[in-house]
């Protein structure tokens, strides 16, 4: 019989890019209740990507309703938040009133602008600082852009999407160490926003969010449902809450969230790794206790946004949960392949031109052939990403945890496994994004003490069955098929 009164919870609020998520777990992080919303996404031109602030906000208003109307929330202690990166809002001082629509992460507006960067020489500025480069997946030129869309003279605040919600939950402007550290502002050694980056992109750091412990005090919200105030005590970034919440908080954790990207994520602990030299990422990860380390990244624009696509655009499945059953009901893909740079490519080839593609089509080609097609597509992405690491680190990469809505789907784990020649390990329970941020929230309030055991808990394993040769015949293919979708190629 279902526990109505399991004592003190915590909820995980994720605030993802198409939707909004909140899961509430008990002081073992085992998860009780979920509550979703899906809200709108806006492309007002080709290569723009656009969220409203009221339709985002209203949606984590009613997640956070519906999860403390049940009777398993009236212990509620704290709240801990996750979001998407890089996406931000001009804001208004003050009321914290969006002055524009928010421009997204996937938004590739400011594509011109890197390379004008890049050709006067400051790539390696912001490569040293920020462990970051020069593309518009980043907020920075974001910031830029909304800057010079408003009137010189207006006051006006930039927030990355937990600022956002904080702002309108709690009243308080301010970010986390993880999420500060996908700006191009944020210097990932001194711990602080750069006066001369910050110069560099047309802001001054009093514009920015004032950056707290991930684990720390943001505010409280007043929830109704309960008559008193909850304190929020835990944020950080989307990808490094998933790893959090797989409980890869040492060295040598890697995971891989498959949601509407795919981020893969290294824990490299206390030493800043060398910069990469094949288009991986230095950012910032959670240590134990939610303490600041080191990760290397690699970070793919498409994985559960190609399964959206082939919904709402091509009609061809009805649910995004079809995409399995259809796959796997052909053997292979009949030599179809896809490209899904949608919205360019993300690591390692960082090419914000280049566009999506479905090869290999021919007069038998049928609806599952292009299904299965997609599903290979994310594979391979990160399966790339994986050889790349196998060559920049010491540590043999032999196994995977992954998280996040499309790792429910069984024929793209088995593919991934395939693909990348390696064991992917899935916990029994695959939002570890929220259970991430529940980490947080209940290790500051003294509510979670040490690693839970649901952090860690085993669940399905995927072991790659790919020969040698067959894997390095698939990525050849792969590499050749990015090759023919690049800008000017």
């Amino acid at each position: 019989m279902e526990d109505k009164h399991p004592g003190p919870t915590l909820v995980g609020l994720d605030a993802g890019t198409t939707g909004v998520t909140a899961v509430l777990f008990d002081r073992d992080l085992r998860s009780l209740a979920r509550a979703y919303r899906e809200f709108p996404q806006h492309f007002p031109a080709p290569g723009r990507v656009e969220h409203h602030a009221p339709e985002l906000l209203a949606a984590v208003d009613e997640v956070l309703a519906e999860l403390t109307r049940t009777d398993q929330a009236s212990e509620l202690a704290a709240i801990g938040l996750t979001n998407q990166r890089e996406t931000v809002f001009a804001l208004e001082p003050g009321s914290g009133e969006a002055l524009a629509p928010g421009i997204v992460w996937q938004d590739r507006r400011t594509a011109e602008r890197c390379r004008e960067l890049e050709a006067a020489g400051e790539l390696e500025r912001v490569r040293a600082k920020t462990g970051l480069l020069l593309d518009p997946y980043f907020s920075g030129t974001k910031i830029e852009w909304l800057r010079q869309s408003l009137k010189p003279s207006r006051r006006v605040a930039f927030a990355t999407v937990d600022a956002l919600v904080l702002c309108h939950l709690t009243g308080t402007f301010a970010t986390d160490p993880t999420n500060a550290s996908r700006t191009m502002l944020f210097d990932i050694d001194g711990r602080g926003w750069d006066p001369e980056l910050c110069g560099l992109f047309g802001v001054t750091p009093e514009e920015l969010p004032e950056v707290r412990p991930s684990a720390g005090n943001f505010g409280s919200w007043r929830c109704s449902a309960l008559g008193r105030d909850i304190p929020v005590l835990g944020v950080a970034g989307d990808q490094q809450a998933a790893l959090f919440g797989q409980g890869a908080w040492e060295a040598g954790g890697l995971k891989c969230t498959f949601g509407t990207g795919c981020f893969l994520v290294l824990n490299h602990g206390e030493l800043r790794p060398p910069d990469s030299t094949g288009g991986l990422l230095t950012t910032l990860v959670l240590g134990p206790g939610g303490s600041p380390a080191y990760g290397i990244e690699g970070s793919v624009f498409m994985a559960g946004a190609v399964i959206q696509w082939l919904r709402d655009q091509l009609g061809i499945l009805s649910s995004a949960d079809e995409s399995e059953p259809v796959a796997a009901s052909v053997e292979d893909a009949g030599g179809v392949r896809l490209v899904p740079a949608f919205t360019g490519l993300g690591a390692p080839h960082w090419d914000p031109d280049a566009r999506a593609a479905i090869l290999g089509l021919s007069r038998g080609s049928g609806r599952a052939h292009i299904v299965r097609a997609a599903l290979e597509a994310i594979a391979l992405q990160n399966a790339e990403l994986v050889e790349l690491l196998r060559g920049e680190v010491q540590t043999p990469i032999e196994a995977m945890l992954v998280d996040g809505g499309a790792a429910a789907n069984d024929l793209l784990m088995q593919l991934q496994a395939d693909f990348a020649g390696l064991v992917v390990q899935r916990p029994p329970a695959v939002e570890a994004t929220a259970r991430g941020a529940a980490a947080l929230a209940g290790l500051a309030s003294g509510l979670v003490v040490g690693k839970p055991a649901a952090l860690t808990a085993e669940g399905d394993r995927f072991v790659g069955a790919l020969g040698a040769g067959a894997r390095a015949e698939r990525l050849d293919r792969w590499a050749r098929d990015v090759e023919s979708v690049r800008a000017g190629r």
